[in-house]
């Protein structure tokens, strides 16, 4: 078995609310740094830049694993993740479906930027991306979940765009396989301050919109980076297992 530190809740340039150092070979840079082996590009309703992170880990101690922050029509952020691109991109057609046709304002909402391995200026992502999709809570497990892919709830303490800050609980229609905290909650704290979420298998993640958001208190024990091998981290199966960080610097900034 392995060890792997993993934050699984990362952004790059193309989210908006992202800062212009979250490029490629930075974001790899920095997680590596940090002593962090297993990362997830979640941009906002958007996979573009997910090839140019993986090129760019190429050949360092870090593995990428295909995602995206997803913002349902009930304004709950989740995360989606993948094994491959290949599942990476069928989803993300099915979420261009489901955007609304609206264009970005970047001198309002921010720039929305694709870029190489290197970091160099691909093209702007012209649709507005921070905005809900018509995708329901349930609509979205389905299609990811039949896709093969890894449906997280979000940050799901935080009072913008948390499922329990705006549903009050878990749906019991909604059979999630873990549900993520954000870094501004401590596990300890959990069962006091959000009992709905006791008996969940938790993640934490640094929602990283800036380089010094990187958390990696995530531990997955387990043989390889893969959503098998996290699956049963998260069940605790066949000697697998998954805990957070009982003791961990928490960055400050901006969530989005």
């Amino acid at each position: 078995m392995t060890i792997f530190r993993a934050d699984l809740h990362v952004h790059t340039v193309l989210s908006p609310c992202a800062e212009i150092e979250m490029l490629p070979p930075l974001i790899v840079s920095e997680a590596v740094e940090r002593g962090i082996t297993l990362i997830a590009i979640t941009d906002h309703n958007a996979t573009a830049n997910i090839a140019a992170v993986q090129a760019a880990a190429a050949g360092h101690p870090l593995s990428v694993l295909p995602g995206m922050e997803l913002q349902t029509r009930e304004d709950v952020h989740v995360l989606c993740l993948f094994d491959t691109l290949e599942q990476a991109h069928a989803w993300q057609a099915m979420v261009d479906q489901a955007l609304p046709p609206l264009k970005n304002r970047p001198d309002y909402f921010g720039d929305q930027l694709i870029v190489d391995k290197e970091g160099d200026f691909v093209a702007h992502e012209e649709r507005l991306l921070l905005v809900a999709t018509s995708f329901s809570l349930e609509e979205a497990w389905q299609k990811v979940t039949e896709l093969g892919g890894l449906f997280i709830p979000a940050h799901v303490d935080r009072k913008t765009f948390g499922l329990i800050e705006t549903l009050g609980f878990v749906p019991p229609t909604l059979p999630v396989e873990a549900l993520e905290i954000s870094r501004h909650l401590k596990p300890r704290d959990v069962p006091a301050r959000f009992p709905q979420i006791v008996g969940y298998p938790l993640i934490q993640s640094g929602d990283v919109h800036r380089l010094s958001e990187f958390l990696g208190s995530t531990l997955f024990e387990m043989e390889a980076p893969t959503l098998a091998e996290i699956r049963m981290a998260l069940r605790g199966e066949k000697g697998r297992s998954c805990r957070i960080l009982s003791a961990t610097t928490i960055p400050t900034g901006a969530d989005c």
